[in-house]
């Protein structure tokens, strides 16, 4: 047995804040998965608006960053956290909603700057990439931990 102030963990178990990265590395690996998916279309939308439309930086950010969060909210509900049937707008989309626009303030931000140091729409696209990768762990603890928490778990958010 291996005491390291954070948990303890021997062969057979493994308790304290340990536990929940255990319990979730297949979740935080469908997660990955996802956010693969995710930043794929984005990344195609930013540069659809980019460059076939010719849209400013920030526009074509924001249009991607929305378009783009339909399919994800889809696919982490479902593939990750294996939710089906009805939504709950209070426990589920408002609160990724929410996140969403928090992710496009950031990267639209940093969208900004790069665009003014560079004036390139690859600077703008590692941008988006960078500020969305800032948040990436930071989104994963919220849908875990909130949205799509197992209600019957008793550490679950109280809703």
């Amino acid at each position: 047995m291996v005491r390291l102030g954070i948990g303890t963990l021997n062969s057979s178990s493994v308790s304290g804040p340990l536990s929940d990265v255990r319990r979730w590395w297949p979740k935080l690996a469908r997660y990955a998965g996802v956010s693969v998916v995710g930043v794929a279309i984005t990344q195609l939308l930013l540069a659809a608006c980019l460059g076939w439309l010719s849209w400013g930086p920030v526009l074509a950010n924001t249009a991607a960053t929305v378009l783009a969060a339909l399919p994800i909210f889809q696919m982490n509900r479902r593939l990750v956290w294996g939710r089906r049937g009805q939504h709950s707008l209070r426990t589920e989309i408002i609160p990724f909603w929410s996140y969403t626009l928090l992710g496009l303030l950031v990267s639209a931000g940093f969208v900004a700057l790069a665009d003014a140091a560079w004036k390139s729409n690859v600077a703008v696209m590692m941008a988006n990439l960078v500020a969305w990768g800032v948040l990436w762990f930071g989104k994963f603890l919220l849908l875990e931990r909130y949205l799509f928490a197992d209600r019957a778990s008793p550490t679950s958010a109280r809703r």
